[in-house]
């Protein structure tokens, strides 16, 4: 079983950046995809940004192009999300997800099995 642990989460201003960490106990060849998700009070989990292990493929949310980055240490069997010119609406619960995912299914947190706990990003105005 893959377990996902978060950090990195914080409370900033808007504008600023933060820098999230999915650390991952194991990463079975099965699992292709590593994806961020957020959920804030209210609102669905929402698939935010998105890594394809083998090729290193990203896939991002509209809403955060351009401002947010994924990236991944397979030696470190870790994933990142860099999070620049943050806005309050990015406000939020952080979830890693990892899981054998079709292209077309990355954002869906339904084709995930494999979840962390969450970090919180509080972005202020």
């Amino acid at each position: 079983q893959v377990q996902l642990v978060e950090s990195g989460g914080g409370s900033v201003q808007a504008g600023g950046s933060l820098r999230l960490s999915c650390a991952a106990s194991v990463l079975p060849y099965g699992i292709n995809r590593i994806t961020w998700f957020r959920q804030a009070p209210g609102k669905e989990r929402e698939g935010v940004a998105g890594i394809y292990r083998l090729t290193g493929i990203t896939r991002y949310a509209d809403s955060v192009k351009g401002r947010f980055t994924i990236s991944q240490d397979d030696a470190k069997n870790t994933v990142y999300l860099q999070m620049n010119a943050l806005k309050p609406e990015d406000t939020a619960m952080y979830y890693c997800a990892a899981g054998s995912i079709a292209g077309g299914t990355w954002s869906l947190p339904s084709a995930y099995n494999n979840w962390g706990r969450g970090t919180q990003v509080t972005v202020s105005s």
